[in-house]
């Protein structure tokens, strides 16, 4: 790991105090010089997610912590320099990544970017950010292959799916799972998690059947039919939630008794609205954990409800984090940040947040671990722990 300087920075009075550790250079030359901040005008962040599309409200869950994290910055009045928000909607589409990333680049004013939420939409606009040299910092991109392509300024600030996945395995074979059945939706999230899980689930001892579902099919009838008719213990879907609630439904309706489970791109209260009974019982696993632990997630979460009458969503608080992150780093930087100099900053520094302390390898993956497992229960998603403890 590389050397740390931790600097102690007062956060909005929301939250609490956070720590950032960063060490940076000031380079001016190329596309990287940009960022804004020398006119006074002040730097702005850009999120790059879905904010249209079947699966918006993933991204809008993330834009939310953005944007929180934003104005608390700017009222707190313990920054010397202002922030401003640019958007990115991609649809969480790899054919509407790179064009949503060159209009960020574009903005000469932006000086990192939250994103790309998705791992397709990672994996086509990453290069990109890169040759820009703008840090992108995704809160939620977990695919394992995007740390290992060595794209110059992609940082991810979650465990990746390798986790995940051996972590759905693990919990199969705490609950006596013998057969499962796993489907992805063709998109390279959900295939990627597929891969591991399926490949978990054998080292297990599980036997196990691939499938794939589309994800814009629209009848669910057939994949249900299948699920039911191999006799397995348990379902494991790895897409989304638009494709996932009409899933659990059409198994509902046609008696399925086993086990579903579904991975972070499932774990979304909209899952819950659009199955409506049909979710029940379901499971989900993310590398996100329940706000509710402590003070510090408890205080995220009163103020994020303040701002949007409405709770957290999955990697809210994520976002959230990954923004302080950039604030923090510009901010000791100060007017002269650019590009470069803030994104050694963050890719050499540790940032202690809501949801977990942010800090990386030298690909820059994510520097910790931790995947979680919730319940849907009375039609709220309520959280069960920690994998391994869960399963001893």
């Amino acid at each position: 790991m590389l050397n740390k300087r931790i600097v102690k920075i007062a956060l909005p009075v929301a939250i609490g105090a956070l720590a950032l550790s960063a060490c940076g250079s000031d380079d001016s030359g190329g596309g990287s010089s940009g960022g804004g901040g020398g006119d006074g005008s002040g730097f702005t962040i850009a999120y790059q997610g879905p904010l249209s599309g079947p699966n918006a409200q993933l991204g809008i869950n993330m834009e939310n912590g953005v944007k929180l994290a934003i104005k608390e910055a700017n009222e707190s009045g313990d920054y010397d320099v202002t922030f401003e928000y640019a958007s990115g909607d991609d649809r969480g589409e790899p054919g509407q990544a790179a064009s949503a990333a060159q209009r960020i680049i574009d903005n000469d004013d932006v000086i990192a970017v939250v994103g790309p939420a998705f791992s397709g939409a990672a994996n086509v606009a990453a290069p990109s950010y890169g040759e820009a040299g703008i840090t992108a910092l995704s809160p939620s991109a977990t695919a394992p292959d995007l740390t290992e392509q060595g794209f110059p300024t992609f940082l991810r600030g979650v465990p990746n799916d390798g986790e995940q996945g051996a972590a759905i395995a693990s919990f199969f074979a705490e609950q006596g799972v013998e057969s499962a059945v796993v489907i992805d939706d063709l998109g390279d999230y959900a295939v990627g998690l597929g891969n591991v899980v399926e490949e978990a689930l054998g080292e297990a001892g599980i036997e196990v059947q691939r499938e794939s579902l589309p994800a814009d099919t629209v009848d669910h009838s057939s994949i249900a039919r299948t699920v039911i008719q191999s006799g397995a213990d348990a379902v494991a879907y790895t897409g989304y939630y638009a494709q996932a609630a009409p899933l659990a439904v059409k198994l509902s309706e046609q008696g399925y008794e086993g086990i579903g489970l579904g991975g972070d791109g499932v774990r979304d209260p909209e899952f819950v609205n659009l199955a409506s009974g049909a979710a029940e019982g379901w499971y989900l696993s993310c590398p996100c954990r329940d706000l509710n632990e402590d003070e510090i997630g408890q205080k995220f979460s009163e103020a994020y409800e303040a701002e949007y009458s409405t709770a957290p969503g999955t990697y809210s608080p994520e976002a959230y984090d990954a923004t302080m992150m950039i604030i923090n780093a510009v901010n000791e930087l100060g007017d002269s940040a650019d590009r470069a100099s803030v994104y050694d900053a963050i890719a050499q520094g540790e940032h202690d947040g809501v949801a977990k302390t942010l800090t990386f390898d030298e690909t820059g993956e994510y520097a910790g671990s931790g995947i979680y497992i919730y319940e849907v229960k009375d039609d709220e998603i309520v959280s069960l722990g920690n994998v391994e403890e869960l399963v001893g």
